[in-house]
């Protein structure tokens, strides 16, 4: 499997049921234990669904397209390294990179950049293996939290071990496409309402830090700005390209930065900033940074003459 080094947080409330803090989780061996397990008791449902041909929703999470992969490439093109595979890369050649790539200071934008070329996973009786885990039959038997799907596989599992036979299992493939299709738009969804509860909650967090400053690293470079998570703090938010007043700004999506037309300064994936909190917008969910200091300085700037459109910062 590949072994994408991700932080995740966790959110502490306080009595009154806000945020008082957001701490980084840790994972130790016991977390990578039940993981394994976990994974273990998934692969085996779904071989079990597989060897006794009975129709069930297999977790499946498809390699990347062709433009993911296109845009992948010249990223890392860029930074002097390939990804080999032709047009079908395996895990084996993500992990490749993944591991030559540890030890250097740009590990982590590599990292993320590799991790957003992959599709999100999805529930369908047509079994297309797990690319990220570099599994040929994934199904959901066990989870924390417990998911319909889980339930499905249940109840294949079940029926086969009751002495039915797949041919009178009372659900259809045609069924079964259309709960994957449905509970794949649930757990987006779900995802969503989470995101937005969370955000609208970081949100109040940092109504009374307005005029703060704070460290911060690039997380989103777009055409509109940048976005900046400060560090310790695990709260994100946007510096407009319109905040960025010294220069014009180009995006650059193949480098993922944003590029000063007369300057050359640099804003990219990954870089240390020091930011201002300005405002903050509880309906909108959206938090604005101004930029304090940072950036890095291209060696060799555009020259005037020969920009093409721009955008004015």
């Amino acid at each position: 499997a590949m072994d994408f080094d991700t932080q995740e947080t966790v959110i502490e409330y306080g009595a009154d049921r806000k945020i008082e803090r957001i701490l980084p989780t840790e994972r130790n061996d016991a977390h990578r234990l039940i993981e394994e397990c976990m994974i273990a008791a998934n692969v085996a449902a779904a071989r079990f669904l597989q060897r006794n041909k009975i129709p069930g929703l297999y977790r499946i999470h498809e390699g990347p397209t062709e433009e993911r992969l296109k845009k992948l490439r010249a990223f890392l093109g860029e930074l002097g390294l390939g990804l080999s595979g032709g047009e079908k890369p395996t895990p084996r050649d993500y992990t490749r990179v993944l591991e030559g790539v540890k030890g250097r200071a740009d590990a982590h934008l590599i990292q993320t950049v590799m991790l957003r070329s992959l599709a999100q996973a999805t529930y369908s009786p047509a079994n297309a293996g797990h690319f990220g885990l570099a599994l040929e039959a994934y199904a959901h038997f066990t989870s924390p939290i417990r998911r319909y799907p889980d339930l499905q596989v249940h109840r294949a599992i079940r029926h086969i071990l009751n002495g039915g036979k797949a041919a009178d299992f009372p659900y259809t493939q045609a069924d079964l496409l259309g709960l994957g299709e449905h509970c794949s738009m649930t757990e987006r969804r779900a995802d969503e309402a989470t995101r937005d509860a969370v955000e609208w909650l970081k949100c109040e967090f940092m109504l009374d830090k307005i005029g703060q400053v704070y460290d911060g690293v690039i997380t989103g470079v777009t055409g509109f700005g940048l976005f900046v998570e400060l560090s310790g703090v695990y709260v994100e938010g946007l510096i407009h390209v319109t905040a960025l007043r010294n220069d014009y700004y180009q995006f650059d999506p193949v480098g993922q930065r944003l590029r000063g037309d007369r300057s050359g300064q640099i804003y990219r994936l990954g870089d240390s900033l020091r930011v201002r909190v300005v405002r903050v917008d509880l309906d909108e969910r959206k938090i604005d940074f101004e930029l304090i200091e940072s950036g890095r300085r291209d060696e060799k700037p555009r020259s005037p003459r020969s920009r093409g459109p721009r955008k004015k910062g």
